[in-house]
Order: C-alpha cells, then structure tokens, then sequence
C-alpha cells in the first residue's frame, strides 16, 4: 500500500496542475500563453537546470555518464522512428521525426522524477533534460528546417547555463546561497507554469490524422520505456566479437530516473521548433503525435512510475 500511496504522491501534483491549464484553456480559448514561454525560455528554464545541477548534490561523473546514456537513447529512439515513419509510408520523415526522439522531459519528466526521488532525482533528470535542451535547438532545428543554424543555439540561454553549471560541477565550485534560493524559486515558479501551459497546449493542438498518430504516439510511449530498460540492463558487446563489452550495470534512483525521463510523451517543444520552420501539414502531424502521446501518458506514466519506484529505489 505504501508505494500505492507514494506513487499518488508523485504524479497527482503533476497532473492537477496540467488540469489546471487545461481547464483556464478551455473556458478561455484565447488565453494568452506567450508570457510563458518568454519566461521559460529566457529566465526559468536555465534558473532550473543551474539549481537542479549544481544545488541537488550530483557531482559532474553522474552528469557526464547519465547525459551519454541519454544520448545512446536518442539514438535508439531515432532508428525506432526512421522505421516506424518509414512503414507508415510519411513522405518527409526528416522532419517528423523529432516528436518521436525528443521526449517532454522537461515539463512532464523533471517534476515527476524530484516527487519520485527528490533533490538527487531533480539532479540526474536535469542531467537529462539538458541534452534534450541542446537537441531541440540544434538537431530539432536542422530537422525542421533540414538545415544547421548556428544563431539558434548563440541566442539561446538554457545552453549558457547548461555550459555555466557543467563548470561548476566540473571545478566543484559551491554556489553562493543567494543564488541557490534564487534559482530555486525560479525553478518551482517554472515549473508550476510549464505544466500549467501543458494543459492549456492540449486544448489548442488537433489530431490530424488519428492512425498514424496512434502509431507514432506507440512508438514513443512503448518503446521509450523498453529502451530504458534496455538501458539499464543490457551489455553493449562485441558486434563481431572484437569489441570490449561495456555494461551498465545502472542501479538505484538514477536508473529509475533514466527510465521515467525514457517513457515520457512527445515534447510540445517539438511543435513550437516546427511550426517556426517546417510547412503546415508536417506540423499538424506533429501536433496530433503531441496530443495523442501526451494522453496515452496519462496511462503509461503510473505504470512506469510505479515499476521505477518498486525495483530502482
């Protein structure tokens, strides 16, 4: 019963404020949004990943290693979507393949793993979130728009305070206590108004084509947590018997965060990167994968949650 008990704990503060949002979008179909996101992007988000990763007591090694392991993930996931996109026949799959390789492990993942684990959680999924920061204006964008531009990343806060706190970590450099309460603040206000924007994004994004977004929306919600797994346990060996075997014997809370952060749905970033960048009907098929993957979550998660929580404690 007590793991019943700490799982409601974890997920319902999430999911209420998600309802949150959905429930102002709905009575209010032209709420607007777009203070949100300028606050997010330009002060809340990297005040959250200097707090999570430099303030939570995660040293640079855990950092290093779980930002690695999410990258082999994303490209896991990557070859999983080229194929999927492939055997639903989609004409560009260039450019909707980002839904299926960069999940919402910022706005849904990251308050899910520190309810789960706490402060130490918040960091190793931090960690994590901060690849998929870097991936979405950087791959995402030469994706969307089948090329590289260099200026999306130079204006782009989150990634100078994904370099600023991987110097602290790196040099253990204790940060002054003004600033930790700072971007801690920063961090829960950040927090509160993502999910909150979540739920008001579902109320605004349509499903375009239910079929395939059930298939995309499958491949990011299942395979994802198997990829975790895989993660977790599996042994990287020799393809041809030359190679060294490398294993990841992962264990504990940072595994379990490793597998929560994997089996999160599509990013709604994922939207916002495409709509700037990519045609119309190729960001209608993305919007339907959000929305359907974003509710099959609702299911999914308790399950994946509650495995994280039962055998990586």
């Amino acid at each position: 019963m007590e793991i019943y008990i700490k799982l409601f704990e974890v997920l319902f503060p999430v999911f209420f404020v998600v309802g949150i949002g959905y429930y102002l979008g709905k009575t209010n179909p032209k709420i607007d949004t777009t203070f949100i996101t300028s606050f997010a992007a330009n002060i809340g988000t990297p005040a959250m990943v200097i707090y999570a990763i430099t303030s939570t007591g995660i040293n640079f090694e855990i950092f290093r290693d779980y930002f690695w392991y999410y990258l082999l993930a994303i490209g896991l996931f990557a070859l999983v979507g080229i194929f999927t996109l492939y055997l639903l026949k989609t004409k560009d799959i260039v450019r909707e393949l980002p839904p299926l390789i960069f999940p919402n492990t910022g706005n849904m993942g990251l308050p899910i793993c520190m309810f789960a684990y706490g402060s130490k959680g918040l960091g190793v999924s931090a960690s994590i979130t901060s690849l998929i920061i870097l991936c979405h204006f950087t791959l995402g964008v030469f994706l969307a728009d089948r090329k590289f531009n260099l200026n999306v990343i130079l204006k782009n806060p989150p990634f100078y305070a994904i370099l600023f706190s991987a110097i602290i970590l790196f040099y253990r450099i204790k940060m002054p206590v003004f600033v930790v309460n700072t971007t801690e603040w920063l961090m829960y206000v950040t927090i509160f108004l993502i999910l909150m924007s979540l739920g008001i994004a579902l109320t605004r994004l349509k499903v375009f084509s239910l079929t395939n977004a059930l298939i995309s929306s499958f491949t990011r919600m299942i395979i994802g947590p198997i990829i975790g797994f895989l993660l977790i346990l599996m042994i990287i060996g020799p393809a041809i018997g030359f190679l060294l075997i490398f294993i990841f014997d992962l264990k504990g809370f940072a595994a379990g965060v490793l597998l929560i952060q994997c089996s999160m749905p599509s990013a709604v970033l994922n939207y916002l990167v495409g709509s700037i960048y990519s045609p119309k009907k190729i960001v209608d098929n993305i919007a339907s994968t959000i929305v359907v993957s974003t509710l099959i979550s609702f299911v999914t998660i308790p399950i994946v949650v509650y495995i994280a929580l039962r055998f990586f404690s």
